[in-house]
């Protein structure tokens, strides 16, 4: 890529942990380019603010070790909770998971607020400790309180397909494998988002989709496959191997 900090900027989906055996290694350098990168809130991200924070357990499978006994892991957390659900920019929308079809970009910027906002404010533990759970499976404008924000949360951090207009959160498959009406987020009919190029990651079982209104990047490095790029002027795409992995999706 050719990246230069001083002149370029790096766009990262999410998950800069535990997809891989150097999580404190990746959340170091993301964070010491500083405003030469933007990254965006995973599912993986949030559950490491979640089990340093003591409101989530450990699984059997994290690569979390080394962060969370690392000297600086108290400043990395706070660093990454800090972090955006989403970012846009010049026709291009970064999101870890998806949008729900009802959400423009405006409006989901406006919602990706209100839970940043939580996730950053002086009772943040409270939202933590909620901020977990696969209900309400849909979204509706009225929704208040932590129901409202688990379902920001959701859709950005974990959505891959939907039945109709509920979230299907606990599919984790490639496409083919879906259940009969189960569409991919981001071929819903009637989505408003469609006039921004969605750049996002999270669904690794699909692999690497590069067309007009869709850049879908996580590759499959965890599962030992490649670890992939564009470039966003030209859609250049670049792509590492990756060594074999002991990884799942989540």
């Amino acid at each position: 890529m050719r990246f230069d900090p001083a002149r370029d900027r790096l766009w990262f989906v999410g998950d800069l942990v535990n997809r891989g055996p150097e999580s404190l290694q990746c959340l170091r350098f993301v964070k010491s380019l500083g405003s030469s990168a933007i990254t965006v809130l995973g599912n993986h991200d949030l559950h490491l603010v979640c089990v340093a924070e003591g409101v989530e357990k450990r699984k059997a499978r994290d690569t979390l070790e080394d962060v969370l006994g690392a000297p600086d892991r108290d400043e990395l957390v706070a660093w990454l909770r800090a972090r955006p659900l989403m970012h846009a920019e010049g026709g291009f929308a970064l999101v870890h998971a998806g949008l729900l079809p009802e959400w423009t970009v405006g409006r989901a910027l406006e919602l990706a607020a209100e839970a940043e906002a939580a996730l950053r404010g002086r009772d943040y533990r409270r939202f933590l400790e909620r901020m977990y759970g696969d209900k309400p499976e849909r979204w509706r404008d009225d929704l208040e309180g932590y129901d409202r924000l688990r379902v920001i949360v959701n859709a950005m951090t974990r959505l891959r397909v939907l039945d109709g207009d509920r979230m299907v959160l606990k599919f984790k498959g490639e496409p083919g494998d879906a259940f009969g009406q189960w569409t991919p987020w981001f071929d819903a009919p009637g989505r408003r988002s469609r006039d921004h190029t969605l750049v996002c990651g999270h669904w690794s079982a699909l692999g690497l989709v590069v067309r007009p209104d869709l850049l879908s990047l996580d590759s499959g490095c965890v599962w030992g496959r490649e670890l992939s790029g564009v470039r966003l002027r030209d859609r250049a795409v670049f792509a590492v191997r990756c060594p074999a992995g002991q990884g799942r999706e989540d």
